[in-house]
């Protein structure tokens, strides 16, 4: 089983900035992929960034240039820098991951989510 646990979300204004962070912890093989997601009030749950285990990247394009995923394998985490924050991307901010096991099965895991509340 791998837990992951998310932290750094908090309230902000308007062109401000936060860095969040997500541990991967429990019986780890491999983390493969990890990834950001989010979901904002009445909306569904959509990708906000994405980092292989190699260190590519992919981003939303409502994000692009603002945010930076970034990981660190040694230690199993994956950061989120947000710079240049809107109100419209106030959501609940959730990590994920695909863990490798040692027999070869893949697994996604979620994190239990983090408040990102921009103020105008």
């Amino acid at each position: 089983q791998v837990h992951l646990v998310e932290s750094g979300g908090g309230l902000v204004q308007r062109g401000g900035s936060l860095r969040l962070s997500c541990a991967a912890s429990g019986s780890i093989f491999r983390i493969n992929d990890m990834a950001w997601y989010r979901q904002a009030p009445g909306k569904q749950r959509e990708l906000v960034a994405l980092i292989f285990r190699g260190g590519g990247t992919n981003y939303a394009d409502s994000v692009k240039g603002r945010f930076t995923i970034s990981r660190d394998n040694g230690k199993n985490t994956q950061y989120l820098q947000m710079d240049s924050l809107k109100p419209e991307d106030t959501a609940v901010y959730y990590c994920n991951a695909e863990h490798l096991s040692f027999h070869g099965s893949r697994s996604i895991y979620w994190g239990q989510g983090t408040q990102v509340t921009v103020s105008s």
